[in-house]
Order: C-alpha cells, then structure tokens, then sequence
C-alpha cells in the first residue's frame, strides 16, 4: 500500500514539473524531491529534500556542496548524491551551448551578460579571453589561465598570441573573484592597463576588462575610474 501512495504522489510530481511552463518558478525542494526519486526508490523523499536545503541553505547550495557532505544527509543514498552533482556540469553545458560563437555583441552591456554566463558554476579564478571581430561577431571564447592570476607577463604574452591567432579586431578580458566582490584589484588595474599597450602594437583593441563575482560583474571600461585606459 505505501509503495503505491508513494509511486502515486511521485507520478503526480513529476507531471506537475515536467508539464509546467519553464518560466514558472519552481519550488527548490520539489525540483530535489524529484531527482532524489531516481536515486533513492520506494521512500518518502520529501524530508531528504528539506533536510539538503536545511542544511546547505539553498538549491545552488545544495548542489555546490561536496557529495562526501550530501550523503551525510539521513536517507541519501550515494547514487542520489552523485546525480545531484550531475546536474551543474549538465547546466554549465547547456549555458555554454547556448550561447555559442557567433553571435554579436553590440555593447559593454551585452559583452559583460555574454561573459557572465560563460563563468556559470566556475568556482575558481580564472581568467579568459574573448575575441570579436570589427562588427562585435564572437569569434572565439577561452579560458586561458585558472588559479592564482599574479603573472602580468605571462597574461600578456598568451592574450596577445590567442589575439593573433583569432584574427581579432578587439578583445575583452575577463576573470572572477570567486567568494569575493566584482571589484578590480591594484593588480588587476595593473595587467588592463600594459595589457591595453601591448595589444595596440599588433593593431588589436583592448574593450573591456570585466570582473565577475558569483552574483555580479564589473565592467571597467564603464567605470569613470579608468578613462584614462578605455577613454580614447
């Protein structure tokens, strides 16, 4: 008999997700429910959903959380952890498919949208680089450095080699604080403004240098603070 309750609230769940428009918001603990049902067969997944969310805060928590602390959660089976981890690199996969080379990008606004979407779920410095033609086309998008970013000359000698071999017109480069705010460093400042020079000596221009945090992102040819690098 509970087989049965169970089987029929889990088929209910899943019409009520899986027919409703992708723009309606949906609950958290119900999207968990659901993935938690494939993992974890014949039992009341409901706590199991609000027992994630208790204890690692939110959805995006949940699923940033380490699967070593997911199954620690009562009732987690390891198959259940391991498709809750799935799902980021799934979701980063569709982002970056999404938004795939070759569309163009008519403003800083439309550049620092492009670029934060391209640092969804990244949760480590990294610096990247994104190559456009005369008309804004995106020609090509990379990562170029992860880690610690403390090398100016190194930077500056890949970006202007990966510019080159792109055949871009203009360049924008870009790397995230993770944990911390979209704000540019002494550093940072630093790297754009040789990076600026050094790019004009094979005929390529420097946009933009956009700082990411995991909820926001700076773009510095928009700040009045650096006129002096993107103001001419």
């Amino acid at each position: 008999m509970s087989q049965n309750i169970h089987a029929g609230h889990r088929n209910r769940l899943k019409e009520e997700i899986i027919s409703a428009d992708i723009t309606e918001p949906k609950s958290p603990v119900k999207l968990l429910e659901m993935l938690l049902f494939y993992g974890t067969p014949q039992k009341d997944t409901s706590k199991m959903a609000h027992d994630l969310i208790n204890t690692f805060g939110s959805f995006a928590g949940v699923l940033e959380a380490d699967i070593e602390d997911i199954v620690k959660i009562s009732g987690i089976t390891k198959n259940s952890a391991s498709l809750i981890k799935l799902m980021l690199p799934m979701l980063r996969t569709y982002t970056l498919e999404k938004y795939e080379f070759g569309e163009v990008l008519k403003n800083h606004t439309e550049i620092g949208k492009y670029i934060f979407g391209k640092y969804f779920a990244v949760n480590k410095e990294c610096l990247s680089l994104l190559c456009l033609n005369r008309l804004g086309k995106v020609l090509s998008f990379e990562i170029i450095m992860s880690g610690s970013i403390d090398s100016v000359g190194l930077s500056v000698r890949d970006i202007v080699a990966k510019s080159i071999k792109s055949n871009a017109s203009a360049v924008v480069i870009a790397h995230n604080h993770p944990g911390g705010v979209a704000l540019p460093s002494p550093q940072d400042v630093e790297l754009t403004r040789f990076l600026k020079d050094a790019l004009k000596t094979v005929s390529v221009d420097l946009l933009d240098h956009v700082i990411l945090s995991s909820e926001d992102y700076t773009s510095m040819a928009l700040s009045s603070r650096f006129s002096d690098i993107f103001g001419e």
